[in-house]
């Protein structure tokens, strides 16, 4: 049976890693930038067409899928006279790979019903360089023969591929997801930098505290470069700042109050307006340091 044909809008580092994936894998694929050009010259350069609209690329394809910042890039990208929404073929799927608010996420799926066609939100976990091997977290939601349909394609893209119910249930699990793992992120920055204003060396800290229940796998990554340097978790301070707003955003949608985000989004929204929001979150140590350090 021969391929769908794929068009792909958003080649920052995990969408350039899916594509290039999905090329390894036989797909015929259409690209479209979103903010940079060099992924897309790469993804030509192997064979890729380049799409000047959204609704060009959507009218080639038989499987959309985005892999954008913030949910005001995917509507952007799904609206207006030369949006996906005007190029999509009746029986289409489109696919959210990126980190949305499940309100506008639901929003959009009604929309691509209406067309015919089906919307999928599937945020990621894990790295480009899991990309590149087909090796990534897939939590995916929304119609279910839809996600029958497309599942050989996501089985191509990921190692774990889950379908987690209705529409919108991928991107809310994703924002608690993110919400609990950048909390955990700037506990442990801070305690780093608390060792640090107390004199405690920080693996002597860290040996003791990492012998109980704390210890996990953020804490590593935040060890690894509090002690040696080493960033193994390349997510932006920028990004997990966005991800926090939209985890409390979606509380107050869902008419609850969220008490545990509420210093994550402060600390990260301080580091962001201090200049600092192209850091990667493990790098949050020094900014931390710094502070305790200027007090």
């Amino acid at each position: 049976m021969s391929k769908p044909s794929i068009g792909f809008i958003g080649l920052g580092l995990m969408g350039a890693a899916m594509v290039g994936r999905l090329q390894d894998k036989g797909y015929s694929v259409t690209v479209m930038a979103n903010k940079s050009r060099q992924a897309v010259d790469a993804a030509v350069a192997r064979g890729a067409a380049e799409a000047e609209t959204a609704a060009s690329l959507a009218a080639v394809s038989d499987i959309i899928m985005f892999c954008m910042g913030t949910s005001d890039q995917v509507e952007s990208r799904v609206y207006g006279a030369d949006g996906v929404l005007e190029g999509l073929r009746s029986g289409s799927v489109v696919i959210d790979f990126g980190t949305s608010l499940p309100d506008s996420t639901r929003k959009i799926a009604a929309d691509v019903a209406e067309r015919g066609s089906a919307y999928l939100d599937a945020p990621l976990g894990r790295t480009p360089a899991h990309a590149k091997d087909g090796l990534l977290n897939i939590m995916c939601a929304g119609d279910e023969a839809a996600y029958a349909r497309v599942k050989p394609v996501l089985d191509d893209l990921g190692e774990n591929v889950f379908h987690l119910g209705e529409s919108g249930a991928g991107h809310t699990i994703k924002l608690i997801n993110n919400f609990f793992a950048m909390t955990t992120a700037c506990a442990m920055s801070e305690a780093f930098a608390m060792a640090d204003a107390a004199g405690i060396p920080r693996e002597t800290m860290y040996s003791a505290v990492s012998a109980g229940p704390l210890k996990s796998g953020m804490m590593e990554f935040i060890r690894n470069y509090a002690k040696d340097g080493q960033i193994d978790l390349a997510f932006s301070v920028a990004n997990a700042s966005k991800d926090v707003g939209y985890y409390r955003t979606m509380a107050k949608d869902l008419g609850v109050t969220s008490r545990m985000s509420g210093a994550a989004d402060a600390t990260l929204n301080e580091a962001v307006t201090d200049g600092f929001g192209d850091h990667m979150v493990p790098e949050m140590v020094d900014f931390l340091h710094g502070k305790m350090k200027a007090k």
